[in-house]
């Protein structure tokens, strides 16, 4: 690890048919940034441009014909400006002209067309809360694991391409025994791949949630947002704390092998890393998360995330952006003051919306206040 982690600021951003925004020129200071307006004036959209800066789909998910402008013809673009401790850095990306990486969408950083996604991660970070994420621990366990992989993401750049390998090779098992195919040798073949990715995905999240929790273990225990218990429930997890990497791909590709009947009966693939779930528990109340007071579980994620961000500069040497929506209306004027103190001393350039720019008043002087008004932002009076 890293102990003193480099600043990466966002310096200027520029949009075209993106959302709301037919075009936009926004210089941005280095320090906290709060977008304020009216519901549906476009601050999550600001937000989400910015997470584009990152492998993905960015912090709502969406698919790229969303993305673009309505009645627009020729995609969206994205353009940033980082500085960071390579200097000033360019990234473009966006869907217009011709089809690039991840599907669609092109990457270019400093002018050059990147080979993929995960060549973002070189030059910055990015982390994001937003309200959507409030039911994570009610919600399904496919919310949890997306959740993970985003935090796994965040400090090891290979774990994309390794879920994005397992997945195919998994849909290709199961279109397969779908087919009832009588090939043992290529099922064979793809059992093995799915065990060496599903176990380097299942090793990842293990490794994650072990410095993860080291570093919730830093939070003080009496403090507005309280420490979590971590865990994963797994049959691959949890071989993996008793026996070799080896091992545990070994067990696994006979386990497939050994379930295809099962599996083909089921109509998909009934056990690996894709069912796993995280397990998060409230600490001092000794407490499942999900039995928790919303207010409780919203403090559990906002101490899980920050604790993230805070890993995450530490392990790749560079601060992340930090992207908070609607993040002040949710907590209380005391965990507030609190949240604005962790992520100063963070260091990290934070973006925040709400309704209120009062919501935020203690960072009066400290931060850029704009004003969002139907898809034009200037500075706020």
């Amino acid at each position: 690890m890293n102990d003193t982690p480099a600043p990466v600021r966002l310096t200027r951003l520029r949009l075209t048919d993106f959302r709301n925004y037919a075009s936009l020129d926004l210089a941005l200071q280095p320090r906290p940034v709060v977008f304020a307006g009216d519901n549906g004036a476009g601050k999550t959209n600001l937000l989400e441009a910015i997470s584009l800066l990152a492998p993905g789909r960015g912090l709502r998910r969406a698919t790229y014909e969303e993305v673009a402008r309505a009645g627009s013809e020729g995609g969206f673009a994205i353009h940033a400006v980082l500085d960071g401790p390579f200097g000033l850095t360019e990234i473009g990306t966006g869907t217009m002209g011709s089809a690039g990486s991840e599907g669609g969408r092109k990457i270019r950083i400093n002018g050059a067309a990147a080979k993929g996604a995960d060549a973002l991660l070189e030059w910055v970070r990015v982390v994001w809360l937003t309200p959507a994420m409030d039911a994570l621990f009610t919600g399904p366990a496919a919310d949890r694991r997306r959740f993970l992989d985003r935090l796994v993401l965040a400090v090891d750049p290979g774990h994309g391409q390794r879920a994005l390998d397992y997945e195919k090779a998994m849909r290709g098992r199961n279109r397969l025994l779908a087919e009832d195919s009588r090939d043992h040798r290529w099922l064979s073949a793809i059992e093995a791949q799915m065990a060496e990715t599903g176990v380097a995905i299942a090793a990842a999240r293990v490794e994650l949630l072990r410095l993860l929790a080291a570093m919730i273990g830093r939070m003080p225990s009496d403090g507005p947002f309280p420490q979590a218990d971590i865990a994963l429930s797994g049959a691959v997890e949890g071989a993996i704390a008793t026996s070799s990497a080896t091992e545990v791909e070994e067990g696994y590709r006979r386990s497939l092998a050994g379930g295809r009947a099962a599996d083909r009966a089921a109509g998909r693939t009934l056990e690996g890393p894709h069912r796993s779930d995280l397990l998060v528990r409230h600490r001092p109340k000794d407490m499942a998360a999900e039995y928790c007071s919303t207010g409780e579980q919203k403090a559990l994620l906002v101490g899980m995330v920050l604790s993230h961000a805070r890993l995450a500069g530490e392990i790749s040497g560079q601060v992340p952006l930090v992207l908070l929506d609607e993040i002040a209306a949710h907590l209380d004027i005391r965990r507030r003051a609190a949240l604005f103190a962790i992520l100063d001393d963070i260091g990290c350039q934070t973006f925040m919306t709400g309704t209120e720019a009062s919501l935020f008043f203690s960072l009066a002087g400290r931060a850029q206040f704009l004003t969002v008004e139907k898809g034009r932002v200037f500075e706020a009076g």
